[in-house]
């Protein structure tokens, strides 16, 4: 179906935005050099890449940075709880490619989180650092999202997913889909246009408060997070359709949208009928979803479907997921699996005899471990599985109930070394960071 017409100004021109009145910057540049010198004093110290410390320093130093370092650019944002950190890189790497593509410069007009600091200091941080950079990437944690909205008045929300994540942080995710929602309502016709998954009842309901949105049936197979409707709390019914099975409330009208972009197989159908073979470099079906969402936000953008896919297949590791590390002589790709969702997606990705699953439960993974039960951790056996990490014993109980014979490591340093042939790891999110720095990714 074809889509509604945009009022978005091409990408050939910088600062294309409706003008918007100049915010003091003195209190902005002073806080940008504090944060960088935090930043680097943190890299002297061995404690990380500064990001994050230099974000907070910033918004210490001037509340206010995030509003001043978004003012004037044109901002796409990506959000969800899986898969924002590869559809962003899938976009900026399409917009690159667009401005490449038709001469109006490059990647130095672009500038994108791309470490996946995602929290109001990430994002600053990230901004920070190419304060000439029109034209903004942004992937955006689930709950930062109404302030980047409020604050940025981005021009494209990508909005891909809810899942089951960090349960002592974010609880109900609900809550989480209330607060997009509340957010498109405020903005208004000055929010963004949203790209919205129409597989996941709660995105439907948040996304069709927006002033216009365009639907991309991303072939989702995770169901177990979408029983009840967002709307009215009636049972969700499964029933099967042209495209296989789609959803809708029982007791109201909530319904799956009909959709603009589809996952069919590995390709993408786009509005006008044509199918689209993204051939990245990325494993999964489920990057093949977060390529049509990227897609569809290149779309709005005004950028040619090829030229789009074309930047997209220049993607091999986005902030070091499916990277390949090395751990002395043990080789090793790196997958990270959050959540339930997650790791349905990565476990069938997983290629080595020997299998390596690290899990901790810091502050970034959340306290919470008992999703480990709602995983399938049965389809490992036959395999050599090690599990690492501190939390690697409850890791054990879960596999033990699975019958998955296993070894329990829980020193990462221990798991990794000595493997003679190459192994797959799966890490929740703290352990992973930690074996991107072991591994040379970092």
């Amino acid at each position: 179906m074809p889509l509604p017409e945009t009022a978005l100004a091409p990408l050939d021109v910088p600062g294309s935005r409706p003008r918007l009145a100049p915010v003091p910057r003195i209190r902005l540049a002073a806080a940008t050099t504090a944060g960088r010198l935090a930043a680097r004093a943190s890299r002297l110290a061995g404690r990380g890449t500064g990001t994050a410390i230099q974000g907070q320093v910033m918004l210490k130093a001037d509340p206010q940075a995030l509003a001043k370092l978004l003012h004037g650019r044109r901002i796409a944002m990506v959000s969800g709880t899986n898969g924002k950190t590869t559809t962003t890189h899938l976009l900026a790497a399409s917009v690159g490619a667009a401005l490449v593509d038709r001469g109006w410069g490059g990647p130095e007009r672009i500038v994108h989180n791309a470490d996946g600091a995602n929290l109001h200091g990430g994002i600053a941080s990230a901004l920070s650092k190419k304060p000439g950079a029109d034209i903004a990437i942004l992937e955006t944690d689930e709950r930062v999202v109404a302030d980047v909205v409020r604050l940025g008045r981005p021009e494209v929300l990508v909005l891909l997913n809810f899942s089951r994540d960090q349960l002592d942080r974010h609880h109900e995710i609900k809550a989480l889909a209330r607060a997009w929602r509340n957010a498109l309502i405020s903005a208004g016709d000055e929010g963004p246009i949203v790209v919205a998954n129409a597989d996941e009842p709660l995105v439907v309901w948040a996304a069709k408060e927006a002033k216009q949105t365009v639907w991309v049936d991303t072939a989702s197979t995770w169901l177990q997070d979408a029983v009840l409707c967002p709307q009215c709390g009636g049972t969700l019914l499964r029933i099967e359709g042209e495209f296989g099975k789609t959803w809708r409330c029982r007791d109201c009208e909530l319904a799956e949208p009909t959709a603009d972009y589809r996952v069919l197989g590995d390709k993408i159908s786009t509005p006008d009928g044509s199918l689209h073979d993204p051939r990245l470099q990325l494993p999964g079906k489920f990057n093949i979803s977060n390529a049509a969402c990227a897609l569809a936000a290149a779309g709005v953008l005004g950028i040619d479907p090829d030229v789009a896919i074309a930047g997209m297949q220049t993607v091999t590791s986005p902030a070091g997921r499916f990277g390949t590390a090395h751990f002395g002589s043990t080789t090793a790709r790196l997958l990270l699996a959050k959540n339930p969702a997650g790791w349905a997606e990565a476990l069938p990705l997983v290629a080595t005899d020997t299998v390596i699953l690290a899990i901790d439960s810091a502050a970034a993974d959340g306290r919470d471990v008992s999703w480990l039960w709602d995983v399938e951790y049965e389809q490992l056996a036959g395999r050599r599985v090690i599990a690492t990490g501190p939390r690697a014993q409850d890791l054990a109980v879960r596999l033990a109930y699975a019958g998955v014979d296993h070894v329990c490591l829980p020193d990462l340093g221990q798991a990794v070394v000595g493997h003679t042939e190459p192994v797959d790891i799966v890490a929740t999110y703290t352990p992973f960071q930690r074996l991107r720095k072991m591994g040379g990714l970092a």
